[in-house]
Parts: structure tokens; C-alpha cells; sequence
């Protein structure tokens, strides 16, 4: 980090000495620097909660009230809570109401979402490789391993997805490939073609978006001062530091919360439904209503445990078991299933959607019969799902940076996530295919959506040697991902809501951790997956302009804390130079 990094103010104007000196000192003063292990951390902007020794004057209760932001809690909670009561009493009218917003988003916004989700992507991929990767958040050293850091990134809600896909997605496209790919369906020639849509879906630009709201809001909140950890300050560069208090930071964080509640519902519904399918196939326990809303308040209560451990013991520990199971689990299949045909497979699937990616990225199906509303189903659904998970997952990453450079961010964030994710959904979804093309187990109920798609992973593993092994492994994952997906979600909510503190009071994160597991049941019993498409894309939709305007913000203020890409700096537009430019004044040296 440069000099300038640290001294410039945002609006650009250069601070005098005196004042620099001061912002220095400050930051200095702020600043508390970790070790791998510890359990809070803070910045300039970032701590507000006065010290352990005024929450312990406080009280539990008290610095629950001290800590909350009231306009982004009441008006968060209300609307969250204001559903969950609307749905016990008249549950038709919340299901109408899900659709017809679900129809809005899709016939006037599935454009914008596979455009903006592009640009994001090939923005990352240039921090990545060019120069504005070298600067930093903050000057500290980083909090955590590296394989802490990336284990908790990708448990951050994101492997909840791809835990519950893995088996099925692969098989959908088996049956209905893509329009976009002349290639009949059941066929041997769409075995490759349903692997590479997969890994389109499930590595870059998913993980895109998410990566891009946590690289902007951790950078302007661990480099300003007087800049808090917050989703709004991811606009820092648009809204300026003095209108972060203001109406409109306000309401993108009153949103935050609400697509935070929506896009982390579905990931905890998706997890939910999967534990309750396999009790139901595996055992015959079918729970109905009550008994999937019992369930995942079960699963809440477990959450709860690690909630209150805290980053260090409760989220990085798990997160650390969850990679150790997943990596076991992926490699067994691999051992187990059709080697051979899975490396085969795996490397035409990843040529493919190289080759292929612009082409699928924005792929509208205009002209092509069946195209757009194959696309709604599938691409959109799924970029407006991680763009719902933009706001919680983009804190939860910021909060966990602090230390690391925007190159590191990045680079975890789309490329050493999807080396983990490509290799399960080559070995999982490709041993899913394959079995079914090859008759070795039966998925046609599950592609003709006669039962549902979180069947698909048990119906897998009972064609395995020690298949009750395998399932109990795929059930203790899905269950310890529910729980870290919880965890951090609920922590990401939390620091909405208390202006962005980095370690919000227990009684905040039970109360949040009790709506997500409430909301995520709610959606079960309404319509299933259904439902929880629908939900992902109302709440994720708004929030691709979010991430738009996060990403020019960081341009503009990147090429003036790295270095101009295009034009020097004393270039101008049009017109003559400006009269203080050396080269107009005949000064320059």
C-alpha cells in the first residue's frame, strides 16, 4: 500500500500535514493487530462496541441496545418479521405475492443480471493480473492461515449450494441440455455438454459476485477512516464518507439485510430439504411440515453453539472439518465411481466452458425456442441467488481479509474456490450421469421432477459399496455446512445492523440466527424449491446494480491508489489543459 493509500481522502482532496499526521496516529491507535487464533478484531471504523471492559458494565441486554443501528435493525427486522406474520396468516397471499415478484424480476431483469455478472467477472480476473492487485486492507498482517481463510470463505454459504447440486444439476442437463448447445438430450454427446454447464454455474461467476462486495467494502473500511464495516460502504467512492450515516447508505443496508435474509434462506432451506429427503429414503421418516420446520430449528439451535464460540473457535474450526470432510468425500467418489471416464470427462467439460464462456455468460435464448425460459430457470436463478448472498457473504469476507492484498481476495475468491468446487461436481455430478446413462442407478424420477432433487445425492450413494457410510458422510456434511452457513450469515446480519461492528453481542446473533432458520423453514413448507428460486431471485435481482456500482466505485478509486491504466494522470479529456497542469504552464521538469 502506497503512502497515498493511507494519507488521500476519498472525495480526493489531499489532507494537510497536521491532519495527516493526526489520521496516522489514529489509525495507529485503532488498529489492533491479531494473531491467528484470536477472537476479535478491529479498525479505525470498525470497533465501536468501547472495549470489553464497557460491555461487561453494560450487560448482555445493554450492549444489545447499545450496539444496534436502529433505522437498519427496526426497519430490517420488520420486514422480515412482518412476512413471517403474514405467512401464518394468510399463507396464500405471501405464495402470490413470491410469484408475482419472482415474474417481474425475470421478464425485466434477467439481461442486466448475465451482464453485470460478466463485467464482475473479467474485472476479478484483471485484479488478478494487473497491477492494482498489490494493494492492501489496512497495513496489518493477515489474521488467518491461508487455508483458514479459504476454508471460511467457501463455507460462508457458498458450499451450501454446491453440497445440494453436486449430485443433481449434472443430470438435468443430461436430460434438457442447454439450447444454446445443438446436443439432444439422454445422450452419450450430452454427457460433457451437461459437466461443462455445471462448472459454468458453479465456479467463476457465482463466485464472483460476492468476492466483488467483499474486496470493496473491506478495502475503503480497513484503509478510511471514519468508514465502518458495513454494505454500504461499499459505495464509499459514489456516496462519501460523510453521507455513510446518510438516507441512502441507509436504505442499500435496510436491503442488505433483506436480501441477506432471502439469499441465505435459501441456501439453509436447500441444506434443510436435503437432510429431511434422505432421513425420508434412507429411513422411511417422513416428518411432513411440522416435522421439516422442527428439523431445521434443530439445526439452528446447533448453529447457535458455534455462534457463540465466536470467528476462531465456532466458524474457522468447523469451517476447517467441513474442507477435511468435503475433500474426503469428493476424493471417495472419485476412487469409487467411473475414474476413468470421470478424468475424461472432466477435462473435455473444462475445455469446453473455456472455450465456451463468453458464449454461455451472455446467453439471453432470444430466437431459440424454449431458450429464455430455460435461461430464467437456470443461469439467472442462479446469479441472482449469489447475488443475494452479495451483501452477507462480501461482509463476512471483509471481515476475515483485514491484512491481505486485493490480489489474495481475488484470487480466493474465484480461482482457489473453484478449483475446490470443479472437481466435486466433475466426480459427484459426473458419476451421477454416468450411472444414469449407463443404468447402474435410476434418477428419472428426480429429472421428471416426480420427487425432488434432494433425493438424487442418496439415490447416488446407495449404488456405492458401504453405501450407508457414504450417506451418513453426505448427511454429517450437509449438516456441519448448515451450520456454518448459519454461523456466518448470521454474524454477516448481525454487523448490518450494529453499524458494523466487527463482534456484535450474542443476543443479536440468536435473534438473527432464529429469523434465518424461521425464514429458510417458511419457504420449505411453501413450495420447496420452488420457493426458494423465487425468493433468491426477488431478493438477489436489486442487488446486481449494487454490485455494478461497487465495482466502478473501486475502478475509479483503484486508479488513484495503484496507478492510471490508461491516461496519465496530468491527461485530460477534451478542451484545453487545465491552467495548473505543468505542461500548459510550461513548468514540467
Amino acid at each position: 500500500m502506497t503512502d497515498r493509500t493511507a494519507e488521500e481522502r476519498v472525495d480526493g482532496s489531499e489532507p494537510g500535514d497536521a491532519e495527516r499526521e493526526a489520521n496516522v496516529s489514529a489509525d495507529a491507535a485503532a488498529t489492533a493487530s491479531t494473531t491467528e487464533g484470536s477472537t476479535e478484531t478491529a479498525s479505525p471504523a470498525v470497533r465501536t462496541d468501547g472495549g470489553a471492559e464497557a460491555g461487561s458494565e453494560l450487560g448482555a441486554f445493554g450492549r444489545f441496545r447499545e450496539e444496534l443501528d436502529p433505522v437498519v435493525f427496526l426497519f430490517g427486522a420488520g420486514l422480515t418479521l412482518g412476512l413471517i406474520l403474514l405467512y401464518f396468516l394468510d399463507s396464500a397471499r405471501v405464495e402470490t405475492a413470491i410469484e408475482t415478484a419472482d415474474a417481474f424480476m425475470l421478464d425485466y431483469f434477467n439481461w442486466a443480471l448475465l451482464v453485470i455478472v460478466f463485467l464482475v467477472v473479467t474485472f476479478l480476473v484483471f485484479l488478478i493480473l494487473g497491477p492494482w492487485g498489490r494493494l492492501r486492507f489496512g497495513d496489518d498482517d493477515p489474521e488467518y492461515s491461508f487455508f483458514s481463510f479459504f476454508a471460511m470463505l467457501y463455507s460462508a454459504g457458498f458450499a451450501a449450494g454446491v453440497v445440494f447440486w453436486g449430485p443433481t444439476e449434472a443430470l438435468f442437463y443430461y436430460d434438457q441440455p442447454s439450447p444454446l448447445f445443438a446436443v439432444e438430450g439422454g445422450t452419450a454427446e450430452a454427457i460433457p455438454i451437461a459437466i461443462q454447464q455445471t462448472l459454468f454455474h458453479w465456479a467463476l461467476p457465482q463466485l464472483a459476485v460476492f468476492t466483488i462486495m467483499g474486496i470493496a467494502i473491506g478495502y475503503f473500511a480497513y484503509n478510511y477512516e471514519n468508514v465502518p464495516l458495513r454494505v454500504s460502504s461499499a459505495l464509499t467512492p459514489i456516496l462519501g464518507r460523510e453521507n455513510l450515516d446518510g438516507p441512502v447508505a441507509k436504505l442499500i443496508d435496510v436491503l442488505a439485510v433483506f436480501a441477506t435474509i432471502g439469499g441465505v434462506a435459501t441456501s439453509l432451506g436447500f441444506i434443510g430439504s436435503q437432510f429431511v429427503e434422505g432421513l425420508a429414503f434412507q429411513w422411511g421418516l417422513d416428518l411432513g411440515t411440522t416435522g421439516i420446520i422442527l428439523v431445521v430449528t434443530g439445526m439452528t439451535l446447533l448453529f447457535t453453539v458455534s455462534m457463540v464460540l465466536g470467528v476462531d473457535r465456532g466458524i474457522r474450526r468447523l469451517s476447517n472439518f467441513n474442507m477435511v470432510l468435503f475433500v474426503a468425500l469428493m476424493l471417495a467418489t472419485f476412487i469409487v465411481g467411473p475414474t476413468a471416464f470421470l478424468v475424461l470427462v472432466g477435462t473435455e467439460a473444462i475445455g469446453g466452458m473455456v472455450n465456451d464462456f463468453v458464449s454461455m455468460s451472455l446467453f439471453t435464448g432470444a430466437g431459440v425456442e424454449g431458450g429464455t425460459e430455460w435461461m430464467n430457470a437456470w443461469t439467472v436463478f442462479y446469479w441472482a441467488w449469489a447475488l443475494s448472498w452479495s451483501p452477507f457473504a462480501g461482509l463476512f469476507i471483509a471481515r476475515i481479509s483485514r491484512g491481505r492484498t486485493v490480489r489474495e481476495v481475488a484470487f480466493t475468491g474465484i480461482f482457489a474456490t473453484s478449483a475446490a468446487t470443479i472437481p466435486w461436481f466433475v466426480f459427484v455430478g459426473g458419476t451421477a450421469v454416468f450411472f444414469q446413462h449407463e443404468g447402474v442407478a435410476d434418477f428419472s424420477q428426480v429429472m421428471a421432477f416426480e420427487i425432488g432433487e434432494e433425493a438424487s445425492g442418496f439415490i447416488l450413494f446407495e449404488a456405492f459399496p458401504l453405501s450407508t457410510v457414504f450417506i451418513l458422510a453426505f448427511m454429517l456434511l450437509v449438516t456441519t455446512f448448515f451450520i456454518t452457513s448459519a454461523d456466518s450469515s448470521t454474524l454477516a446480519v448481525s454487523m448490518m445492523t450494529t453499524g458494523g461492528k466487527a463482534e456484535p453481542s450474542s443476543i443479536n446473533r440468536v435473534f438473527w440466527g432464529v429469523v434465518l432458520g424461521l425464514t429458510a423453514a417458511i419457504l420449505m413448507t411453501l413450495g420447496g424449491v420452488d420457493a426458494l428460486q423465487s425468493a433468491a431471485v426477488i431478493t438477489g435481482a436489486p442487488f446486481a446494480f449494487v454490485c455494478l456500482i461497487a465495482m466502478l466505485g473501486l475502478i475509479v478509486r483503484f486508479s488513484r491508489d495503484g496507478e492510471p491504466l490508461l491516461l496519465q494522470e496530468r491527461s485530460w479529456i477534451v478542451g484545453d489543459p487545465p491552467e495548473d497542469d505543468p505542461v500548459a504552464t510550461g513548468d514540467d521538469d
